[in-house]
């Protein structure tokens, strides 16, 4: 019998890539999407006849347990958010809801249903926020500095709350930022690749851009969801951070998404004030050999191949389709 894993958020980029994954080593693989007037599938497009796609709603408690009852899967991956931080500043409840409550509904509908399936904590670096130490490990004091933050630290916290008080089989993985051309065009790895595509292309020729000094600890998403994987195969369940262990500015994002196009990226970027957060978070660098001990998980993408993957993405995206620049 195949196993059988259920994804939540299942279109965005994790979603995609874990899909592909997962199929990749013979299971079943159901996601879970929202019903909304626009639903946007690209991401999944290519292996939609594969999955098994069914309707629910991190909102609503009554809609997972039916989920989760009609699939009834081994491992359920809980990677649904509102997942991008400067929104969370203009939603800020929404944010909580879905990013925070939303994990204590999925929990519970895991503890009515079937309390055995292994369930999987998408948790994030954001949590650490204004960083108490560098670099950044499991034991490492949570300092959230946005909403998001702040909710995805509920999310962890009420995980392990689960797991110690009824017995679960819950990890959550501490994601550091991981990328890919799937990643959304609102992130800043992705904004900056799909612009470099876009000026050479002569199709722009600028790019605007918040803070340069930002550092962040950027990996490769294809490389993290194998990492979600280990920690649900595991005999006890735990935490662990996922990150490279190296750290680099957006200044150096730009540089070398430039120069892979062979053009200096001063040219081109203009600071924005626009795109400046409330409250910053400085520098982010996770250390993850916890997870290379336990897991034998280790980064196979470094950043340089990382970031010329995606300018490679969007110009041919842009080449095959230049009428879809925006």
């Amino acid at each position: 019998m195949a196993k059988k894993a259920l994804i939540t958020g299942v279109t965005g980029q994790d979603g995609s890539y874990l899909a592909d994954f997962l199929l990749s080593l013979g299971y079943e693989v159901y996601g879970m999407v929202r019903r909304t007037s626009t639903v946007r599938y690209e991401r999944i497009q290519h292996i939609q006849h594969q999955l098994h796609l069914m309707q629910g709603d991190m909102g609503d408690l009554s809609s997972l347990i039916t989920v989760i009852s009609e699939v009834e899967p081994d491992e359920i991956y809980n990677l649904a958010a509102q997942s991008f931080v400067p929104t969370s500043w203009n939603q800020p409840v929404f944010t909580g809801d879905i990013t925070g409550l939303g994990v204590t509904r999925i929990l519970d509908a895991v503890r009515t249903v079937n309390p055995k399936i292994r369930f999987y904590q998408a948790s994030s670096s954001e949590m650490f926020g204004k960083v108490r130490e560098v670099p950044q490990t499991e034991n490492t004091p949570f300092y959230p500095r946005s909403p998001y933050g702040v909710a995805k630290v509920y999310g962890h916290w009420i995980t392990v709350n689960y797991r110690e008080s009824y017995d679960l089989y819950a990890c959550s993985g501490i994601l550091f930022n991981h990328e890919s051309p799937r990643r959304g065009l609102e992130f800043v790895t992705r904004k900056t690749t799909y612009h470099v595509a876009k000026i050479k292309l002569g199709l722009a020729d600028e790019i605007r851009i918040g803070n340069t000094d930002a550092q962040r600890d950027w990996g490769f998403a294809g490389d993290y969801v194998r990492a979600m994987w280990l920690m649900l195969q595991q005999d006890v369940p735990d935490d662990y951070v996922i990150a490279t262990g190296e750290t680099h500015s957006v200044e150096r994002l730009l540089e070398v998404a430039f120069e892979h196009v062979g053009l200096n990226w001063r040219d081109y970027a203009i600071q924005d004030p626009r795109f400046m957060r409330p409250a910053e978070v400085d520098l982010l660098v996770g250390d993850y050999s916890k997870a290379g001990k336990a897991l034998g998980w280790e980064p196979e993408v470094n950043f340089e191949q990382l970031i010329a993957m995606m300018v490679e993405a969007d110009l041919k995206k842009l080449q095959d389709d230049p009428q879809s620049a925006i």
